[in-house]
C-alpha cells in the first residue's frame, strides 16, 4: 500500500517537473517593440476562446503590439488625468445617459464594477484620447508648394464660376527704430536711449528718419528712415503688432520691447490692401490639414506603428 502510493506521488512529480520543462520550452519571445519584448505566454491569453491557428495568433500578436505601442505612448507623452477631471467626465456621462450620480453608481454595481475600477476605465480613456490627438497632430505634414497649389487651383476655379469674394485687410505703413541689448547695453540702457531719441525727435533736434540712420540696427529700414513700408500687422512680431494697432499716426510710440530688442515706431499711413489670395491660402490650409487629420484619425495607432521598432521573432 505504502509502495503504491510512493509510486503515485513519483509519477505525479515526474509529470509536474515534465509540464514545467514542456511549458519552460514553449516560452519564448514572438516580437520585441522598441525592445520590449512579447512572449508567447501573452499571445495564447490573448486568444482566449479562439481556435489556435496561424490566423488568430498573428491578430492577437497585433492587438498586443498596438495595446504595447498606446501603453508606451501614454508614458512617454507624461499625460496626467486630474481625479477632477475624472469625476467631471463620469457626471458628464451619468448626465447624458439621464442618470443621477447616485443610478450610475447603481448600475455600476448591478455590472460587478466597483467605482474605483471605473475611474481607473475612465482616466485610461482620456489619457489614451490624449495621446490620440498628439498622434493625429504630429502625423499632419502640410508643405508650403501643396497650399500654394491648392490654393492656385480654388481660386482659378471660383473665378471661373465668378463666384470669387475679395478680402480686404487695413495694411500700415511703419516705420521703426530697432536697438538690440548686448553685454554693455542694458535693457534699462536701451529703453533709456530711446527715450532720449524720442525726446531729441520732439525738441526738434533730429528728425525720427535720421535717427533710425544713425541708430537702428535694422540696417535695411534704417538705410529707409525705419520705413518698412505696408504690411499687414500679422508679417510682425505680436509685441511689435499690439503697438502699431494702438497707434496713433504719426505719433511716436513709448519704448516697447520684441523677441527683436528694443523699439520705438511711429504709423505713418493705413490703407485698406487686398487679402484675396491669403484667404484662399488659409483656406487650402485647413482643408489639407482636415483631410489628413480625417485619414490619421481612420487607424490612429499606425501613426504610432510608423515611429516604432517592431521586429517579429520566427519560431525555430
Amino acid at each position: 500500500m505504502k509502495m503504491t502510493s510512493a509510486k503515485s506521488i513519483l509519477v505525479a512529480v515526474i509529470g509536474a517537473l515534465f509540464f514545467a520543462k514542456s511549458a519552460i520550452a514553449e516560452e519564448r519571445v514572438v516580437a520585441t517593440v522598441d525592445g520590449n519584448m512579447i512572449m508567447e505566454s501573452q499571445v495564447v491569453r490573448a486568444l482566449g476562446k479562439n481556435a489556435n491557428n496561424a490566423a488568430n495568433r498573428k491578430a492577437a500578436l497585433e492587438s498586443i503590439i498596438d495595446e504595447t505601442l498606446v501603453q508606451q505612448a501614454v508614458k512617454k507623452a507624461g499625460i496626467i488625468v486630474d481625479h477632477r477631471q475624472v469625476d467631471r467626465a463620469i457626471e458628464d456621462i451619468a448626465a447624458r445617459n439621464g442618470l443621477t450620480y447616485g443610478q450610475l453608481l447603481d448600475a455600476l454595481d448591478y455590472q460587478g464594477i466597483s467605482l474605483n475600477q471605473y475611474r481607473q476605465q475612465i482616466a485610461q480613456q482620456m489619457m489614451m484620447e490624449a495621446v490620440r490627438h498628439q498622434s493625429i497632430g504630429q502625423a499632419i505634414q502640410v508643405q508650403p508648394e501643396q497650399v500654394q497649389a491648392q490654393a492656385k487651383a480654388m481660386l482659378e476655379q471660383d473665378k471661373a464660376a465668378g463666384k470669387v469674394q475679395q478680402v480686404s485687410a487695413p495694411e500700415y505703413r511703419i516705420s521703426h527704430i530697432l536697438i538690440k541689448t548686448n553685454p554693455v547695453l542694458n535693457d534699462v540702457k536701451a529703453k533709456t536711449k530711446l527715450n532720449q531719441l524720442v525726446a531729441d525727435i520732439k525738441a526738434g533736434k533730429t528728425t525720427f528718419e535720421e535717427a533710425a540712420k544713425a541708430n537702428s540696427v535694422d540696417y535695411v529700414s534704417a538705410a529707409d528712415g525705419g520705413d518698412l513700408g505696408f504690411q499687414f500687422l500679422d508679417t510682425f512680431d505680436p509685441a511689435f503688432a499690439n503697438v502699431a494697432s494702438r497707434a496713433k499716426k504719426d505719433q511716436i510710440s513709448a519704448p516697447f520691447k520684441s523677441q527683436f530688442g528694443w523699439h520705438i515706431l511711429k504709423v505713418t499711413d493705413t490703407r485698406q490692401g487686398d487679402r484675396t489670395q491669403d484667404a484662399y491660402a488659409q483656406k487650402a490650409y485647413q482643408n489639407l490639414v482636415n483631410k489628413q487629420a480625417e485619414e490619421a484619425s481612420k487607424d490612429w495607432v499606425k501613426t504610432l506603428r510608423k515611429g516604432a521598432n517592431i521586429q517579429y521573432v520566427d519560431a525555430k
